[in-house]
């Protein structure tokens, strides 16, 4: 069983095709949003937010956060409502590579104005000349590899005035069957019951995450495990 476990998975996600759109797309999203609240994951990118505004030695009159991977737009849901809470002014920007996720991200989105989006790759040009205070991501850099990770997480700390929060995933044997059975039980989207296992498969270690930022030269950081086998990673720049 631990040999599954031992290093990172490159079995490729269905969620990876970029040309992915319609039912399949929109059961997707969804479902990934009801399991993320069942969970409590997302608690860990807002958590972390909280963190590294304590940390920031610069306060924006509007914070800008770009949310990498933004799927169809729950996390920055969450964001917004936790700058209101906070009367924090903030321009919230969606980044997916996908134009048919970012469109049901719009609809789902819509009564939150201070939510925006952009259909590009992070590792564009276009994505590189965004300026940001904060970088996050939730669920989404277990998509790449180290090597790609070193770069962005790179590029970041150069972009970002403030920081990054990174939520991702456990790679432990109980995440994996866990999860493989709720989807197998519950889940009518087959994207999903697929992408779910996989990603576990894909996700991290601590010391896998450690190395990335020792290569990319980042040193202000915590890094700690938090539920449900999430890693909440957070530098501040």
């Amino acid at each position: 069983m631990a040999s599954k476990f031992v290093q990172r998975s490159n079995e490729a996600e269905l969620m990876d095709d970029l040309e992915s759109s319609g039912e399949v797309i929109d059961q997707t999203l969804k479902e990934l949003e009801t399991i993320n609240k069942w969970l409590g994951g997302n608690h860990v990118t807002v958590n972390g937010l909280d963190l590294l505004m304590g940390k920031a030695s610069v306060r924006p009159d509007i914070l800008t956060i770009a949310d990498l991977g933004c799927g169809g737009g729950d996390m920055l849901m969450m964001i917004a409502d936790w700058a209101r809470k906070r009367q924090q002014p903030i321009n919230l920007i969606g980044i997916d590579a996908n134009p048919n996720i970012v469109a049901f991200a719009k609809k789902n989105t819509q009564d939150y104005p201070e939510i925006s989006y952009k259909a590009i790759n992070i590792f564009s040009d276009e994505f590189k000349a965004l300026k940001y205070d904060v970088a996050t991501s939730t669920l989404f850099t277990h998509h790449f590899t180290n090597h790609k990770l070193v770069g962005l997480f790179a590029h970041i700390k150069s972009q970002a005035t403030i920081g990054m929060v990174i939520n991702d995933l456990h790679r432990h044997w109980f995440a994996y069957h866990s999860i493989k059975w709720l989807t197998a039980a519950f889940s009518k989207s087959a994207m999903v019951r697929n992408d779910a296992a996989v990603s576990v498969l894909r996700s991290f270690h601590k010391t896998e995450i450690e190395k990335i930022l020792e290569n990319s030269n980042i040193t202000n950081y915590s890094l700690r495990w938090m539920w449900a086998f999430r890693w909440q990673l957070v530098s501040w720049f």
